[in-house]
C-alpha cells in the first residue's frame, strides 16, 4: 500500500476527490476546493511522485489508480465523484473503469491526450519537447518566470506563485526539481501515448458511470516562435469537439460541455470550475440525498 500526500479541505455532503494535470500539484485545486466544501466534503491529491507523494516504479495509470484508491480509504472516503484537471482527468476516467459499479461518476477536465498515431501531425513533436524537459532541473528563477508565463492567463501572481512552488521540489544552491523526476516522467508520457493512441471514443468505451466530459473553451495564449504548436493545437480542438460531440449524442452517461477558459482553468477559472463540478454532482441521481458511496474491491 502507498498512501499518496492529501490535504483534507473538510466539507460535508458528497465527497469528492480533486487530481491535478501532469508535473503539477492539489495546491492548483486550493481555489476551487474552497468553493466546493459549500457542498461537498473535498480531498486534494498529490499524484505519485508530484509534489509531496512519494514516488512509484515503475509508474503506470494502474497503479496510480490503486494508490489513489488507498489513500480514498485512508481517508475514511471508500468511494467519491473523482475529479481530474489534465492527467488528472485520464486517472480519473481510469479509476471509474476500475471500480465500475462502485463509483458515483467521474469529472474529466480537458484530460485528452493528442489521438492516434499521425492523427495530428506535429504531436509526435510536442512528445519530444516533453521528453527533452522530463525531470529537469531549474534554475533559481524558476518560479518568477512560472509566474509571468502564468500572467498570459490572467491567472494572478500569489496563485501562480504557490501553485508553482508546490509543484517542484528546492534543491541546495537554490535550483529547483521539476517533478515527477526523470524516469517516472518519461513513464507518464509512456502511458498517456498509450492511452492517447486508442482515440477518445474507444478508450471510454466499458465505463459505464456517469462521466462529465470538459473542453477548454478558449485557446491557450500564442506561443512565439511555435505557430506550428498553436496551429496543433486549434486543429487538435475541432477535431476533438467534433468527437466529444458524437459521443454525447451516442452515450446517454456521457456529459460533454466547454467552459470559457483554456487549458490551465483549474488556476485560471477556479470559481467558473466549481460551479461546473458542482452542478454537474447535484444532477446525478442520489446526491443530493446523501447517497452511500462505496468502493468495492
Amino acid at each position: 500500500m502507498t498512501l499518496l500526500h492529501a490535504r483534507d479541505h473538510g466539507g460535508d455532503g458528497p465527497p469528492l476527490v480533486l487530481l491535478h494535470g501532469a508535473g503539477r500539484s492539489l495546491a492548483d485545486w486550493d481555489a476551487s476546493a474552497a468553493l466546493l466544501t459549500a457542498e461537498h466534503r473535498v480531498l486534494a491529491i498529490d499524484l505519485p511522485g508530484h509534489g509531496r507523494s512519494p514516488g512509484i516504479s515503475p509508474w503506470t495509470i494502474p497503479a496510480v489508480v490503486w494508490d489513489v484508491a488507498d489513500t480514498m480509504d485512508a481517508y475514511g472516503m471508500p468511494a467519491a465523484v473523482v475529479v481530474g484537471h489534465s492527467l488528472g482527468g485520464l486517472v480519473a476516467v481510469e479509476y471509474a473503469r476500475a471500480y465500475a459499479g462502485a463509483v458515483l461518476a467521474a469529472v474529466n477536465l480537458d484530460g485528452f491526450w493528442w489521438g492516434r498515431p499521425g492523427e495530428y501531425p506535429g504531436a509526435e513533436r510536442v512528445g519530444e519537447l516533453l521528453r527533452s524537459s522530463a525531470g529537469a532541473i531549474a534554475p533559481p528563477g524558476y518560479i518568477e518566470r512560472q509566474v509571468v508565463h502564468a500572467a498570459r492567463y490572467g491567472i494572478p501572481s500569489g496563485r501562480a506563485e504557490a501553485a508553482a512552488r508546490a509543484a517542484v521540489r528546492p534543491l541546495p544552491g537554490g535550483g529547483w526539481q521539476t517533478l515527477p523526476e526523470r524516469r517516472a516522467a518519461l513513464e507518464m508520457y509512456g502511458e498517456l501515448d498509450r492511452l492517447g493512441a486508442l482515440g477518445v471514443s474507444a478508450w471510454l468505451k466499458g465505463v459505464e458511470c456517469p462521466l462529465l466530459l470538459v473542453q477548454a473553451g478558449r485557446p491557450q495564449p500564442p506561443s512565439p516562435a511555435m505557430e506550428w504548436f498553436d496551429d496543433l493545437s486549434a486543429r487538435f480542438a475541432r477535431g476533438l469537439s467534433a468527437e466529444l460531440a458524437e459521443l454525447s449524442r451516442n452515450r446517454p452517461t456521457i456529459t460533454v460541455t466547454q467552459i470559457d477558459a483554456s487549458h490551465p482553468m483549474v488556476l485560471e477559472a477556479p470559481e467558473a470550475v466549481a460551479t461546473l463540478i458542482a452542478g454537474f454532482v447535484r444532477s446525478l441521481p442520489g446526491t443530493s440525498a446523501g447517497a452511500d458511496l462505496r468502493r468495492t474491491d
